[in-house]
């Protein structure tokens, strides 16, 4: 069963639209991850932790500290650690000191691991429009307007009116 359908065994609600359109926005998230995780698994025997942390030393070239990286994933340092231990092991990224801190480290994709993830990220990007193909570009474009205006108002809500 899933959170759309435990709505009905829920308590009665004022607001059941704003709840059911949650509901529905978690569970169409929750059913694109799976897809995504089961994909970077079968096709690329990797996870999707590993995938995001390679994205985003993709997005910078240079590297960047742990530290900075585990706040970026909004993850631990540890969870940082062990997958960074892995992707060493196999090549795809490499780890560097930091010069005055000898408890830092630098990472940064290593030239084999910014080709392997150049292949997963394309095809990601596939599985991202295939999630969304029930959609023409016009459902899209209004999807995306509406959600921006909720991402917003949730960045910089507006105190209720007490009309």
């Amino acid at each position: 069963m899933d959170l759309e359908a435990r709505l009905h065994d829920a308590a009665p609600s004022a607001h059941p639209e704003a709840l059911r359109l949650w509901l529905r926005m978690l569970t169409c998230t929750q059913l694109i991850e799976k897809q995504v995780r089961s994909q970077l698994r079968t096709q690329f025997d990797t996870t999707l932790p590993r995938f995001d942390l390679m994205a985003q030393l993709e997005r910078v070239p240079e590297g960047m500290k742990m530290k900075d990286l585990s706040r970026r994933m909004m993850v631990t340092n540890g969870n940082i650690t062990g997958i960074t231990d892995q992707l060493v092991a196999e090549g795809l990224v490499e780890r560097l000191d930091v010069q005055g801190d000898r408890r830092a480290w630098f990472v940064r994709l290593t030239p084999r691991g910014r080709r392997q993830f150049m292949v997963m990220a394309r095809q990601h990007e596939q599985w991202i429009v295939q999630a969304f193909a029930a959609l023409v570009e016009h459902d899209i474009a209004t999807l995306h307007r509406l959600l921006g205006k909720v991402k917003e108002h949730c960045q910089n809500p507006r105190p209720e009116s007490s009309e």
